[in-house]
């Protein structure tokens, strides 16, 4: 588990008659599974505290004289263990015959068919009759919520949902009642759930006694093709596997737990994938034509939108045209985009909608970024982990996970500074809570001891700075609160702690990460060097046979707040949503001559366009994306929309138009596959393996920056803003997500 790990002795014992080594304190069950030796169980979960419930799991263990549950028993030295002994196999075929006694025998429609634990192990050890005549005990389907249905006669009781929710996610939804063979599961609202519809209870099920309300009686899992992808929503980048059927995504889920997030996935992972055929989709190019949007071919939109940035850029106005890009598209998109700005049309008017400063991060740490990010996998093994700002549980909900994962696997100790009683305090070793916005100054004083507070906060200073200078490993992870001076402040405060510290900043948005990897910002290139940086320019002028300028260009807000005063003339918007986010004067255009957007829906902003490029999610396109600790992944096209096309396209597209007038190269790359390996040469950072990428792993990027004597890093106040989405929103996209927006959770949030 990374290099946290300590050496372990290794111990010997037998199974089936072979030596096997096992590190000390292996259970039985994963000794045989380190093998490819099968032990059957229902009750046992990787993760979860021990049940031994189902006693599916019994082997037989020489010297003792019963049978034991492997999922209980520790390995030990001169061990002898038989796991297929005609004994074992007898106690198995009579546990399942004492499991069915209740268990209705609906496999043909129920929706765990074909994929259901309990289906699996009565085909390979259970008997063709039964000795239990009574009739069984029935009680009706209950709807616990629009997502989450239960079964209680196909409950077999391995108590596996009420962990994961305890356990797992701290929430505490569900319980146990009644007893004996009328035992039951329960959600605490009596008839309904109240949680956070993470739906990791149906996951986790091994029968059909939990299902999906996104996924029942519409397909079986034979049916469908299974594409492994990353969630579109929050910067956390977990791996999703989406189960196709005729180009439609049925259910997302990741139950062969690989990737960064193993098996979990919050709600927005699990059942946020229903708008990619939402009925207000825009499926076609439009064009304005007097007040009105018509619908136009695509050459049509491509040649008005290739003509009338032509004129603009003909017009000789200086940084005429300006460019918004996105969190959402893809690093090959991103990269495409700033290229397109920069190269062909001579500008650094580019940005997208900051949620997290990595610009100050990576500055900050100078050239000790490459080994001072922290991954994922480290913030589960980190000894001790200082969150400041930001609510994790909410907006970062992986994060949360790892952090709740490492208390309960590693007795991790975990320190808070924030303005809010999130809840990840309940876990936490210490609790410094602050007035609103006063997070930098608290760093300030740990850092420095200067600043004027209140004496009981620097006491609570004081009582955390000690505690986290008794701590040999330090994982900070911070939100929009941090940034600019104050990640220096941090940096510096961390810096003087004796342990070795990692950083993450905690972004909301799918590719908040790889928009800023790849230059989607007014003052640096792909990789983070200045515009003014002559070798980093030179680079970049050979590669795309432009000139680039060396004055940083305007910010988003800029932007929309020069095109609202006539300063900008033209717009271009790539998936992003700035009148509503950036806007002063209402959701107005303000005096733009020409707005172009790529977009999924009638946003605020594609509702003011002139010309609107019906655009493809992330669920519908190849590519990769960046996470917020800095990982690489691999995005898979799943399902297919009639209209759209991708972002990458869209470009290419308008720069073989844009060529045809004179203005700039056209992009001859023929899919992302050949972008990436460009960016793989020309981005510090970004020469990963790509056959990590390939198998579905992922990549941590590697950034070396230089500060070439420029002045420290600070940034305007408000230009890194979180768009403070709950676990039931997601920026623009989440008012699509129909399942999700009818949870009375959702309704709840403000």
């Amino acid at each position: 588990m990374g290099d946290t790990k300590t050496e372990q002795k290794l111990i010997t014992l037998k199974i089936n008659g072979a030596d096997t080594q096992v590190p000390a304190g292996t259970l039985v069950i994963e000794a045989t599974r380190r093998i490819g030796t099968e032990v059957p169980s229902f009750c046992y979960y990787p993760g979860l505290s021990l049940q031994a419930a189902c006693r599916m799991c019994l082997v037989e263990v020489e010297k003792m004289p019963k049978l034991q549950t492997a999922c209980t028993l520790t390995a030990t030295e001169g061990m002898v263990v038989k796991t297929d002994s005609q004994q074992v196999r007898d106690a198995r075929k009579y546990m399942l015959e004492f499991l069915l006694t209740n268990h209705p025998l609906d496999c043909p429609v129920c929706d765990k068919g074909g994929e259901c634990e309990l289906q699996d192990m009565v085909f390979r050890y259970g008997a063709d009759t039964s000795r239990f005549v009574e009739e069984k005990i029935h009680r009706p389907e209950e709807k616990w919520s629009e997502l989450v249905y239960y079964d209680a006669p196909r409950c077999i009781l391995c108590f596996r949902c009420v962990r994961v929710c305890d356990e797992g996610m701290d929430v505490k939804a569900l319980g146990v009642g009644m007893r004996g063979a009328n035992s039951i599961i329960i959600p605490n609202r009596e008839d309904h759930l109240e949680c956070e519809e993470c739906g990791m209870c149906i996951d986790i099920c091994p029968v059909g006694a939990l299902t999906s309300g996104t996924y029942r009686y519409k397909t079986r899992p034979w049916e469908m093709e299974y594409v492994s992808t990353i969630c579109t929503h929050c910067s956390n980048g977990c791996k999703t596997t989406l189960s196709v059927r005729n180009h439609e995504i049925m259910r997302a889920n990741n139950r062969d737990m690989s990737g960064i997030n193993k098996d979990f996935l919050c709600v927005k992972g699990r059942f946020g994938f229903d708008f990619t055929r939402h009925p207000e989709r825009i499926r076609q190019p439009m064009v304005r034509k007097g007040a009105k949007l018509y619908p136009v071919s695509w050459e049509e939109a491509a040649q008005t939108a290739a003509t009338r940035l032509k004129a603009v850029y003909d017009s000789g106005a200086k940084d005429a045209i300006g460019f918004i890009g996105s969190n959402r598209t893809s690093n090959e998109e991103n990269y495409l985009f700033q290229r397109m700005a920069r190269a062909t049309f001579g500008t650094n008017n580019v940005d997208h909608h900051r949620t997290a400063d990595f610009t100050g991060l990576v500055t900050a740490l100078g050239e000790r970024a490459s080994d001072a990010m922290l991954t994922m996998e480290q913030l589960y093994e980190s000894k001790a982990v200082l969150v400041v700002g930001n609510d994790p549980t909410n907006q970062n909900p992986l994060v949360a996970w790892q952090i709740r994962s490492g208390i309960r696997h590693f007795q991790t100790k975990l320190f808070i500074l924030n303005s809010g009683e999130i809840k990840l305090h309940r876990k936490a070793t210490q609790y410094v809570k602050v007035a609103a916005g006063q997070e930098p100054a608290a760093l300030r004083w740990m850092a420095h001891e200067q600043g004027q507070l209140q004496p009981d906060l620097v006491e609570q200073l004081v009582s955390l700075k000690a505690a986290l200078e008794q701590e040999q490993e330090v994982a900070i992870v911070f939100g929009a609160e941090i940034s600019g001076a104050a990640i220096a402040l941090l940096t510096a405060f961390g810096s003087k702690l004796p342990g070795r510290v990692r950083y993450m900043a905690l972004a909301d948005y799918a590719n908040s990460r790889g928009a800023a990897d790849m230059g989607v910002l007014p003052d640096r290139l792909p990789g983070y060097a200045y515009v003014d940086s002559a070798s980093s320019r030179e680079t970049f002028d050979k590669l795309w046979s432009g000139l680039i300028p060396s004055q940083p260009g305007m910010t988003a807000p800029q932007m929309v707040g020069a095109a609202q005063a006539g300063k900008l003339k033209a717009l271009y918007v790539m998936g992003a949503n700035p009148l509503a986010h950036f806007g002063t004067l209402g959701f107005g255009r303000g005096k733009l001559d020409l707005l172009i957007v790529h977009e999924l829906f009638m946003t605020e902003t594609a509702n003011q366009a002139d010309i609107i490029f019906p655009a493809a999610s992330a669920y519908e396109k190849d590519g990769t994306v960046t996470n917020t600790s800095g990982e690489i992944q691999a995005l898979h096209k799943a399902a297919e929309v009639m209209g759209p096309r991708t972002d990458f396209d869209l470009l290419r597209i308008l720069s073989h138009q844009l060529e045809k007038l004179g203005l700039g190269k056209a992009f001859h790359y023929k899919n992302p596959t050949a972008v990436f390996e460009e960016i793989r040469k020309a981005v510090p950072g970004y020469n990963v393996q790509a056959v990590g990428l390939l198998t579905g792993g992922a990549e941590a990027t590697r950034v070396h920056f230089a500060r070439n004597g420029h002045a420290p890093y600070d940034v305007p106040a408000g230009l890194i803003r979180s768009a403070q989405d709950s676990l039931f929103t997601s920026g623009t996209l989440g008012r699509f997500c129909t399942m999700m927006e009818s949870l009375p959770e959702a309704e709840a949030q403000p």
